[in-house]
């Protein structure tokens, strides 16, 4: 299933501390030590999203 977000262009802001090999893995930088470093970040992100949106609130049945 997809969630789909409409943002209210309010510009709530959310803060996720990454490390910054994160960061870099981010931009596209790959690391020797494989693909588990942007896997962390990018989870890092998408639970800052769910503690900060109610997506359960906007589905419908």
């Amino acid at each position: 299933m997809t969630t789909q977000f409409a943002p209210d262009h309010s510009e709530e802001k959310i803060s996720v501390q990454l490390t910054r090999e994160e960061a870099l893995a981010l931009t596209g930088v790959r690391f020797n030590n494989g693909h588990q470093i942007e896997v962390g970040a990018r989870k890092k992100i998408r639970s800052a999203f769910e503690k900060a949106f109610d997506f359960a609130a906007d589905r419908t049945e």
